[in-house]
């Protein structure tokens, strides 16, 4: 299975911030890039390949993959309309996201537990987004309502009746089918002259018009993560997701249970 990532805005809403004019997967948490956390977490989990549709200052991107020794691992796909909407980039990855094969379809500017990316991965749902209740409202976030156990709505606004909401990661797992439908949707808004829009539109179209069952979630709250879009953004991944992070991590790696054999103890992973 392949990753592909979004990666290719200007990052306008960080321009206050120390890393104004740095593509965002680019931006340095706790001594590491956002791009060498996905390296290193996507590899862990046995994910084959990443390819990222990069835009703004490509080259920087390009030359950090080079640095850390990444180049046989990450592609680059270059949207050269990338100060268009999202949609554009979404469209230059056509060719990734049809590959016959499931796909995984992610954001570059999100900061998250392992485990999150973990129950994406392992779900038994063919067809899965990343769900978190514990979520900031207000219009910012793009939001995922469920009612009766069914996806109803997906979007910053909302405009559908709901059991419970919460808000997305950013994360996808698509089935080859399902990814060739949102392909060909977001063809059909690119014809339209609908340029401007987020990627998530053709996606929420595809979501909300498939079968029953077709789409479902995995629940994440309590897990830790975030969405970098601003400079209070960045101040908090480095102040306090990242250490909650770490310390989930500790933690896990603490509950494991041992077993005793040459004199020593060592952890025992089923």
């Amino acid at each position: 299975m392949k990753a592909v990532m979004l990666a290719a805005g200007v990052g306008a809403r960080l321009a206050d911030s120390p890393a104004k004019n740095s593509p965002k997967i680019l931006l340095n948490i706790g001594g590491k890039s956002l791009l060498q956390r996905h390296i290193e977490i996507l590899k862990r989990h046995g994910i084959e390949e990443l390819v990222i549709g990069v835009g703004h200052k490509r080259q920087e991107i390009e030359q950090k993959i080079v640095a850390l020794g990444a180049q046989n691992y990450v592609r680059t796909v270059y949207n050269e309309h990338f100060e268009q909407g999202s949609i554009v980039t979404l469209w230059t990855l056509r060719d990734e996201l049809c590959c016959g094969e499931q796909v995984l379809l992610m954001d570059a500017d999100v900061l998250y537990d392992e485990e999150a990316f973990s129950r994406l991965l392992n779900s038994r749902h063919e067809n899965c987004l990343l769900l978190d209740r514990a979520f900031e409202s207000g219009d910012e976030p793009v939001k995922i309502c469920v009612r009766d156990g069914e996806i109803v709505e997906f979007r910053k606004w909302l405009s559908a009746e709901y059991d419970f909401c919460g808000g997305s990661v950013g994360f996808f797992k698509l089935s080859a089918k399902e990814a060739k439908k949102i392909i060909s949707q977001t063809e059909l808004y690119l014809r339209q002259g609908r340029r401007h829009e987020p990627y998530e539109e053709p996606l929420r179209d595809v979501l909300l018009t498939s079968q029953r069952g077709i789409f479902s979630f995995e629940d994440i709250t309590g897990l830790s993560w975030i969405e970098i879009d601003f400079s209070a953004d960045l101040e908090r991944a480095s102040s306090d997701i990242l250490p909650r992070i770490l310390r989930a991590k500790n933690n896990r790696k603490a509950a494991l249970p041992v077993i005793q054999g040459d004199d020593q103890l060592k952890p025992h992973v089923q």
